[in-house]
């Protein structure tokens, strides 16, 4: 590549040597072009560039430094070397202070490094030039990102503000230059307001790592304060000395907004289904009723619990569940109007705000279509299921009004629309208060009779119908209440399994009939086991089976002296479940019954796949058994079918002297009721078991 040179001098012998010292061979030549005056040279600048140029500063139409700064305005990018006579050097010197690249004085010119030195001069020029690209691209790139931008020496003085930098910290590049960053760019950490730069100055002059820094506030010049993040890092030399910081924040406004706006999306929203929570459902109800107050129109509160939902979670699992879940509230938005509000509360409870609504037939008519709409098949997850649900309803201004009154009354009617038969609704009345009202003393009487034992139990004996004698008894829970007296099951269990006790008080039932067993054994009382009935919540719990060891463990009774009643709805709701369960209880000797039989499915499917060893005729079969009734004919093939499958019969609610006939009569093995006993006490049960035979068997002999 041959490099142009371009002499402005008025003296031929310049050109010369000039011709002479750069004529040796290399790998890049030179072009020597003469001109002999200023505006010679500004008209060859303007037809094209050249690589360097020598000016001689006496020309015929321009003289001194006048000259240099017209042929330098002409070509800033190119270097330009003065030429003089040894003399006028103070002039030379004054060019190169004003951008010369240097001088060559005349009488030299013909020395041989001449060449070298125009070479290192263009190539000189050529680095500065890309350095000049790369910083104004540097320059450029740091203008155009959207984050401010400060650079700092090693003490942490500011040396840079991009104008990002500028207009968020107040100050203008040119006037704070050389200013500490901690007075230009003042951070505190938002938690505790602590000044941040020391400790992060201290790190990066030990060249330790610094992280970036979210939650900090950057005060303006102005006072004026906005959440940033910062990133900073070192800059270090060629050498690895450090020289610096870079410095960038980011303002974390529109972050710290959409963040609040999610925290208050989530903190009103239900996590799983994306539906208004409690907090947000009591606003609304608190709006829609400024509305109907305004309006005159009414409102209605829906309250919704979805029937047997814990059967899904515990067979098929709460992943299952959840998106049943998800489902159910799917279904419930499209079931309502844009303007009602859908709602879940936590588990399997929704609530519906319905507006503008004063007619209790048009409250109804959107209760039956949320029950049809949800008693739709559900897919899920390759499962095909069916739920439905029990709807409670509340109306404003007579039921409630405000919010609490009308959620806590919906909730009320939602149990009574439960107690009937579930999958309907009830809307509320007073007498439903005052029935909740009692239901929670009842809860709190039983949480206290757990602690004061205030749970018996009493004994019915199941009797042998051929010979009369005892074959076992059942274990019948009794409550004595400090102000009702004696309180039956019938009356209390329902309320243990909604509100959750009905595990523990399973489980002292257990506890105690195996330990007032044992007792007898100890006491040489030989009869058959003791029956104790399981509620579906108790078989269904993963601790059951373990709870059962350990019982049996604690009291030291054989296992075959237990026997567990379980009924035919409990066993069928989850079959597999229900299949396993029994085979290990079976696996520890316990026996085990088939109570209500008759009630539920009466499947011979089942009870062949199930390790039964005794079916119980439910006692609504017993009560007016003839021969040519219903009744007897079911409890005739009850006995028959019992039979063939080697399995024990008892008749339950056995109270006359015609019942036990006709059943003996049908070959039942065994009977319970009145007419044999009524439930005793554990020592009066005691003194019957001691004589082993009822005292009615001799008039009831055939």
């Amino acid at each position: 590549m041959t490099h142009a040179v371009l002499v402005i001098s008025d003296h031929a012998g310049d050109s010369s040597a000039l011709r002479q010292a750069l004529a040796f061979p290399n790998d890049h030549p030179f072009a020597v072009i003469l001109v002999r005056s200023l505006g010679a040279a500004l008209s060859r600048l303007a037809a094209a560039p050249v690589d360097i140029i020598l000016l001689a500063l006496k020309l015929p139409d321009s003289e001194g430094m006048a000259s240099f700064d017209q042929v330098q305005a002409a070509a800033p990018s190119t270097p330009i070397v003065v030429l003089c006579a040894t003399p006028d050097e103070s002039e030379a010197m004054a060019a190169v202070r004003r951008g010369a690249q240097g001088f060559f004085s005349i009488e030299h010119l013909h020395n041989g490094l001449v060449a070298q030195a125009l070479r290192s001069m263009i190539c000189r020029k050529g680095v500065e030039e890309a350095l000049h690209l790369e910083k104004e691209k540097c320059r450029i790139l740091l203008e155009s990102i959207g984050e401010a931008v400060l650079g700092t020496d090693l003490h942490g003085r500011v040396s840079y503000l991009n104008h990002v930098a500028e207009a968020m910290t107040g100050w203008l590049c040119g006037d704070c230059t050389g200013r500490p960053i901690a007075e230009v760019a003042p951070l505190v950490d938002n938690a505790d307001h602590a000044p941040v730069w020391d400790a992060m100055l201290r790190k990066i002059c030990a060249d330790e790592p610094v992280q970036a820094a979210s939650g900090l506030i950057l005060r303006r010049r102005d006072g004026q304060e906005r959440p940033v993040d910062l990133t900073i890092g070192p800059v270090h030399e060629r050498n690895g000395a450090l020289s610096g910081t870079v410095v960038v924040l980011h303002d974390a406004t529109e972050a710290q907004a959409a963040n609040y706006k999610k925290l208050t999306y989530l903190a009103e929203h239900d996590f799983l289904t994306g539906l208004p929570n409690r907090l947000l459902l009591n606003d609304r109800i608190s709006q829609a009723i400024v509305h109907a107050r305004r309006s005159g129109m009414g409102l209605a509160v829906l309250f919704l619990d979805l029937d047997n939902f814990k059967h899904v979670n515990d067979s098929l699992g709460h992943a299952v569940g959840d998106k049943l879940l998800q489902s159910v509230a799917r279904c419930l938005s499209d079931c309502v109007r844009t303007s009602d509000t859908v709602s879940r509360q936590g588990g399997d409870e929704f609530i519906i705000v319905v507006l503008d609504e004063s007619d209790p037939a048009d409250v109804a008519r959107s209760a039956e279509k949320i029950l049809a709409g949800i008693a739709g098949a559900h897919v899920i997850d390759n499962h095909l299921l069916h739920v439905s649900t029990s709807i409670g309803i509340s109306v404003y201004p007579q039921d409630g009004k405000d919010p609490d009154t009308l959620i806590k009354n919906a909730d009320t009617a939602m149990y009574c629309a439960k107690n009937a038969g579930r999958n309907s609704y009830q809307f509320f009345d007073r007498e439903m208060n005052v029935r909740a009202v009692e239901r929670q003393i009842i809860e709190a009487h039983l949480r206290q009779a757990l602690r004061h034992g205030e749970f018996m139990l009493y004994y019915q004996p199941k009797v042998d119908l051929a010979s009369f004698r005892i074959t076992g008894a059942e274990a019948l829970l009794r409550w004595r209440h400090g102000m009702r007296g004696m309180v039956l099951p019938a009356y209390f269990v329902p309320i243990a399994e909604d509100c959750g006790l009905i595990g523990a008080v399973g489980h002292w039932v257990l506890r105690e009939a195996c330990r007032q067993a044992r007792k007898w054994q100890d006491a040489g009382l030989a009869f058959g086991p003791i029956a104790v009935n399981v509620s579906a919540t108790e078989f269904r719990s993963r601790s059951f089976l373990d709870g059962v060891r350990d019982v049996l463990a604690e009291t030291g009774v054989h296992p075959s002296a237990l026997e567990l009643e379980l009924t035919e709805s409990v066993l069928m709701q989850d079959a597999p479940g229900s299949q396993a369960t029994l085979h290990a209880l079976k696996e520890l000797g316990i026996v085990l019954s088939v109570d209500d039989f008759g009630t539920g499915y009466s499947s011979l499917s089942y009870l062949k796949q199930f390790p039964i060893d005794v079916l119980k005729i439910d006692q609504s079969f017993v009560l007016d058994m003839k021969p040519e009734s219903d009744n007897g004919i079911i409890v005739s093939a009850v006995v028959g079918m019992g039979r063939s499958l080697g399995l024990r019969v008892i008749a339950e609610g056995v109270e006359t002297q015609e019942q036990c006939q006709f059943l003996r009569a049908h070959d039942c093995n065994e009977g319970q009721g009145y007419f044999f006993s009524q439930p005793l006490t554990a020592p009066e049960f005691s003194h019957l078991a001691a004589r082993g035979i009822v005292a009615m068997a001799s008039a009831s002999s055939d």
